[in-house]
């Protein structure tokens, strides 16, 4: 059964967002001028089984051609995890304009986390609040998740034209809290149970592309046991839901590569999208499974 409701982005139970964790993201709403920008670009060579690393030497003359003589590039190689964290901190405190992840959905997920510092917003050293630094995205990962609810298409070609004209829109950022009270971030969908446990295991399997994502949740089925969970919403009661496989929480739509896990989120309207998948097995998952790259997830919804 696939249980779903709409949240609240500000009083989740466990996740919270406030309007100064909205960051600017290269998009197609509004257009930017500013005569002279400073780009750092962050990029996963390892991305895609090494696929990024390859894409972007490619890419990397065309993108100074079309950015002119007008933006100051700098590309930034990560040489592991949350490097790239560390890389956009970095670039915000010395004033850049935008931090564009290369690469997939982890290297955009540790770029938004390198945005803020100790539950705050990083800004600039010499121009504090007054300045405001842009995230940006060229999709050169396995799945680019992110990227489909824009419907952005896999070309980097396309991506630097939104860089170029200097697109944005605001977006909503989660906040998840757990034991030691330190934040952290995302903007795409955050899952516990079983698709937690099916995206660490896809992370092996990266040289078979989108296919990591199924073979990672057969994996996870393997050792899965289902839970019942006591969870609340906004501010209603706390309800015991038996026998839960995976607990999803969308601020955009897609995840492992393709799957419309939470067909209803929009990472600009302030809400969440919560589905709730009961009593699955392995069997359900591998009958289902087009429904879930081809077909809306069929809801059911409950308005809080």
């Amino acid at each position: 059964m696939i249980y779903g409701i709409q949240a609240a982005l500000p009083n989740p139970s466990f996740l919270r967002s406030e309007k100064s964790s909205s960051i600017d993201l290269s998009s197609s709403d509004r257009t930017a001028h500013n005569s002279s920008r400073h780009l750092v670009f962050v990029v996963n060579p390892k991305g895609a089984n090494g696929r990024t690393g390859k894409e972007w030497k490619k890419l990397l003359p065309y993108l100074r051609s079309r950015l002119g003589s007008d933006c100051n590039v700098h590309e930034s190689l990560t040489s592991g995890p949350s490097h790239a964290i560390d890389i956009t901190r970095e670039a915000i405190r010395e004033g850049a304009d935008a931090v564009i992840a290369v690469g997939g959905d982890g290297t955009l997920h540790e770029v938004v986390n390198g945005f803020f510092w100790a539950g705050k917003p990083v800004l600039a050293h010499d121009q504090g609040a007054t300045h405001a630094t842009a995230l940006g995205l060229i999709p050169l990962g396995t799945g680019s998740d992110f990227a489909r609810t824009f419907g952005w298409k896999n070309d980097p070609h396309e991506a630097i034209e939104r860089v170029a004209r200097g697109m944005k829109t605001r977006i909503d950022i989660g906040t998840i809290r757990g034991e030691s009270g330190e934040p952290h971030y995302f903007i795409n969908v955050a899952d516990i149970h079983l698709s937690a446990k099916a995206g660490f295991y896809a992370s092996r399997y990266k040289r078979f592309g989108n296919l990591c994502y199924v073979i990672g949740a057969l994996r996870a089925f393997m050792s899965h046991r289902n839970w019942d969970l006591r969870i609340k919403v906004n501010e209603g009661d706390w309800e015991i839901f038996p026998q839960v496989t995976a607990l999803c929480i969308g601020n955009a739509k897609f995840f492992g590569g393709g799957m419309k896990i939470t067909p209803s989120a929009d990472p600009c309207n302030g809400n969440f999208e919560v589905v709730i998948l009961q009593d699955f097995k392995w069997y359900d998952f591998v009958l289902k499974l087009h429904k879930l790259y081809k077909v809306y997830v069929r809801s059911r919804w409950k308005k809080l």
